[in-house]
């Protein structure tokens, strides 16, 4: 069974309204993963944000962050989430 896929537009608004970030780039790489078993099971997208939110916080938590800020629309169709998360100022 095929599940329906989550948009990019979907998951910026949600992450735009949980995160306030400064900067935020999502992309949907679905396309490239079309006829893999995993292509079947939603989305495949990349984030890059930047946000105070995650200023002293290691990798792991800024990451549980940006799933705990999607954990409505995960299960809605979301297969593959790549995360680059950062605060102000870092490169």
């Amino acid at each position: 069974m095929t599940k329906p896929h989550v948009t990019a537009a979907a998951v910026q608004q949600q992450l735009m309204a949980t995160l306030a970030p400064s900067e935020l780039e999502v992309r949907d790489d679905s396309a490239a993963h079309a006829g893999h078993a995993g292509a079947r099971e939603g989305s495949h997208l990349a984030v890059r944000i930047v946000s105070d939110r995650f200023s002293g916080l290691t990798r792991l938590a800024r990451h549980r962050l940006v799933y705990d800020s999607l954990s409505t629309l995960m299960p809605q169709g979301i297969h593959a989430l790549v995360i680059d998360a950062r605060a102000p100022g870092e490169p």
